[in-house]
């Protein structure tokens, strides 16, 4: 068996390989450049175990690396810095620690999503990011009209009626005020054409994805968001207990512990925002649809006593904890306080792609 440390940077990466007994055989800089290059330098060392920090083009070097007797290791980046405290740092420092943590079992492991969740990830993505710039245009327009002293609802400028309205306060805006709407305007437009062709292709995706299927079935949950938590989430065995997702999903507050003393300090910053997100919105969502669920009933009780903002957290953790369970047992919605089951159409779950 060898062991193989890889430190990637845009132009090249460090190499050092060690061999069963913890020595090198070969260290040196391969360009990335050469798509080949890699394969080829590591071809000699088989078995082999390969081990790269999480950086953005780490699929790039697993496709590169991976063969039947390669196996291709993700390292967590800010728990391995927390382990691997270095008085010398370079680039071949920092590849031979990678190798020998690696050969000592050391490596904290980041989660390496198949090819197929990738390309499900980047479609969600992708949606999100173009609403966001649709929602920044819009609050451009928004900001022009308010230093005119117009005020319209934030939500009516991305409806058709929005136009309308503009158009008929236009005479009140300047030359350059106008100018600047029009363009955004037509951004907007460009940018609602893209989302539409989006929206179709999420629907099908999602109808072919087992457990976005499932995830469908919680009242609220439509077909963006079961996609992007099924591609987030699967295969559900990673995590061991509900409350290790609750953890994944940064749902649970930071505990410290001391002397007998127990803390509840805010949530976690370094989670996956995307989950998180996902959740917290899937509960509003819920609490929307099914208004008598017991989710909705414990999110009411718990915004009396603690605030919507909070409460919905609270809420979005025992979603969470109700996601796991399905997923576990591949069963659909079941809301135990009604003693039926909540397992509603698809037809109707994804009318709203947004929900």
């Amino acid at each position: 068996m060898y062991y193989a440390g890889l430190d990637a940077h845009a132009q090249y990466l460090r190499v050092a390989v060690l061999d069963k007994s913890g020595e090198v055989v070969s260290e040196g800089h391969v360009s990335t450049r050469e798509r080949a290059a890699i394969r080829n330098f590591l071809q000699p060392f088989r078995p082999l175990r390969v081990v790269v920090e999480t950086c953005p083009f780490w699929p790039w070097l697993r496709d590169q690396i991976e063969e039947p007797d390669v196996e291709f290791i993700l390292a967590h980046a800010r728990e391995l810095r927390a382990i691997a405290q270095h008085a010398q740092k370079n680039d071949a420092v920092d590849a031979h620690l990678l190798a020998r943590m690696l050969y000592a079992g050391l490596i904290p492991p980041a989660y390496a999503h198949a090819s197929a969740a990738l390309e499900q990830l980047r479609l969600v993505r992708h949606y999100a990011w173009l609403t966001r710039y649709r929602t920044m245009c819009a609050n451009r327009i928004h900001g022009q009209l308010h230093q005119s002293g117009i005020q319209l609802p934030r939500e009516i400028l991305l409806q058709r009626r929005g136009k309308e309205e503009i158009r008929r306060f236009a005479p009140r805006l300047s030359p350059e005020q106008r100018r600047l709407i029009r363009s955004h305007l037509a951004i907007i437009s460009g940018l609602d054409a893209h989302l539409r062709a989006l929206r179709g292709v999420i629907r099908r995706t999602a109808q072919e994805s087992a457990p976005a299927r499932l995830l469908q079935t919680v009242p609220g949950i439509g077909p963006y968001w079961g996609l992007l938590l099924s591609s987030q989430l699967m295969p559900i065995e990673r995590f061991r207990t509900a409350n290790h997702l609750v953890s994944y999903a940064g749902l649970a507050p930071i505990t410290r512990s001391s002397g007998g003393q127990t803390r509840n300090g805010p949530l976690p910053k370094a989670a996956n925002r995307w989950v998180r997100g996902a959740f917290v919105a899937a509960v509003m969502s819920h609490v929307r649809h099914e208004p008598e669920s017991s989710i909705s009933r414990y999110y009411t009780r718990t915004k009396e006593r603690i605030g919507w903002k909070k409460a919905r957290v609270t809420a979005a953790r025992r979603l969470a904890r109700i996601v796991f369970s399905m997923l576990h047992s591949q069963q659909p919605w079941r809301d135990n306080a009604a003693g039926r089951s909540s397992e509603r159409s698809l037809q109707v779950v994804t009318a709203n792609i947004s929900d």
